[in-house]
């Protein structure tokens, strides 16, 4: 498994294109992973046959785990150096070679040779192991494929081993002892080779969740036919879905977000008619044609026109330097729902954009991020972000920041209610601003003139032009 980038540690495979036995050629996709932020393509840098996959479908991957072995048509060679796609240099190379130029990886290119030449370090001293050990090892690892045949490890020579030794377990197993805090060390062997399996691991936790059987059985649970159909009963009414991807990431986000940055949420409502119908004026314009026009478009230009107004509330917290940084920028962040969870891509550079290139950027965002193909570089760099909620019938709700930005925005539903226009009550079109923001860094004062100019904008769209 490459490193994708982003500080990313592990993906799941979503799909394998290929399977054992299929031509591939250089730059072919071969598999699809979902890292937490996004899903990706992961394209082979050999020309060969597939030997084997090593991980199916839904499995969740470390990264430098090989998870593909390539027949280069070079041996076993051939087959190592496929290997070594996903995995660090095991040795650094001669001096005497002649500068190398920089190898392709699975996603991008490695990075180029260091001139920079170091005294070769003392190696420690590594307790021998037996063959048939370091044979099972190698291929738990992905080193190399087990030999054809080993010789089993009687059980009188294997009390020898050193304590510091390493169970044996292959990286799933040792991703389920982890997840179930089981110390694999603990574990008794049962497979080939003194290897732990999932049922090891299983059984090593079944003891410790068996509930103690009751002391007495009343008599109306004798009719009952196996003591274990009420807890049964009970399991099918609940379903378990592992925490990994974007779902894993939001909550780590929002934790983080929730817990680090003081929150202060205000919230206004106005009339929104003229905006609406500005929305239906712009649909017919000959400079939009093709571009989706809705309501969030102005909402996103009027927040805009508010962060030039008061500038100061683009701006992050720097705990680490004890400062607070000003940008010049705006990467509009817009918080979209799609069917792996909910994502923040953003808009870069949004804040020099004319209304139909701003039109254009958040169609293209909105279809990337639903088809799931939004890179991990869309999402990262926000300083200001809006949320939609609108569109699910919500008035408003009190966002929680994306970390690193300053503020969000949350876009409530337009609803027809009674409102006061020109002195007399009319139906009007009603809607509510909701925005978030770090007291650390915004003051009330700032926070409350923000919200304030994005609802005079919208109210009265002609200042789209009298404060540009």
């Amino acid at each position: 498994m490459p490193d994708v980038g982003e500080g990313l540690t592990e993906a799941e495979i979503l799909k394998w294109y290929v399977k054992p036995g299929d031509t591939v050629t250089d730059g072919q996709v071969v598999c699809e992973v979902e890292t937490a932020k996004a899903a990706v393509e992961l394209p082979i840098p050999f020309d060969g046959v597939v030997h084997e996959l090593r991980f199916p479908e839904g499995e969740t991957v470390d990264v430098g785990t090989v998870i593909i072995a390539v027949d280069t048509g070079e041996g076993d060679a051939g087959e190592a150096a496929a290997e070594a796609a996903a995995e660090p240099a095991a040795a650094p190379a001669p001096a005497a070679e002649p500068e190398q130029k920089r190898q392709p990886v699975l996603v991008g290119y490695g990075v180029a040779a260091s001139s920079t030449k170091r005294r070769p370090r003392k190696q420690p001293a590594v307790p021998a192991q037996t063959p048939a050990r370091q044979a099972v090892q190698g291929e738990l690892n992905g080193h190399a494929p087990a030999p054809a045949a080993v010789a089993p490890v009687p059980a009188a020579a294997a009390s020898f081993a050193p304590a510091e030794v390493r169970p044996l377990a292959k990286p799933p197993v040792r991703k389920l002892a982890k997840d179930l805090g089981v110390d694999l060390a603990t574990v008794a062997p049962t497979g080939p080779q003194g290897t732990i399996t999932r049922e090891d691991v299983q059984r090593a936790v079944a003891p410790a969740a068996a509930p103690a059987a009751p002391a007495q059985v009343p008599v109306a649970a004798q009719a009952v036919p196996a003591p274990t159909a009420p807890a049964a009963a009970a399991g099918a009414l609940e379903t378990r879905v592992p925490i990994k991807g974007v779902r894993k990431a939001t909550a780590a986000a929002m934790v983080a977000s929730a817990f680090t940055a003081p929150h202060v949420t205000e919230f206004v409502t106005f009339d929104i008619t003229r905006t609406m119908r500005l929305v239906q004026e712009l649909k017919t314009d000959p400079a939009f044609a093709g571009l989706k026009v809705s309501p969030l478009l102005l909402v996103a230009k009027a927040l805009l026109v508010a962060i030039r107004r008061n500038p100061e509330v683009n701006a992050a917290w720097d705990e680490a330097n004890q400062e607070i940084v000003h940008k010049g920028y705006v990467n509009l962040g817009i918080a979209a729902a799609t069917p792996r969870g909910l994502i923040v891509p953003n808009i870069k550079d949004a804040q020099g954009k004319t209304l139909p290139e701003l039109a254009s950027a958040l169609g293209d965002l909105v279809a990337t991020a639903r088809e799931g193909k939004t890179s991990p570089a869309d999402m990262q760099g926000g300083t200001v972000t809006i949320t939609n909620v609108g569109v699910f019938g919500i008035d408003t709700g009190t966002p929680i920041l994306n970390p690193g930005e300053s503020a969000i925005l949350a876009f409530g539903a337009v609803k027809e209610l009674p409102w006061v226009h020109k002195g007399k009550v009319k139906p009007r079109q009603v809607t509510t601003l909701a925005l978030s923001f770090d007291h650390r860094l915004v003051d009330g004062e700032l926070g409350s003139k923000v919200l304030a100019d994005v609802a005079a904008v919208l109210e009265y769209p002609k200042r789209l032009i009298t404060w540009a």
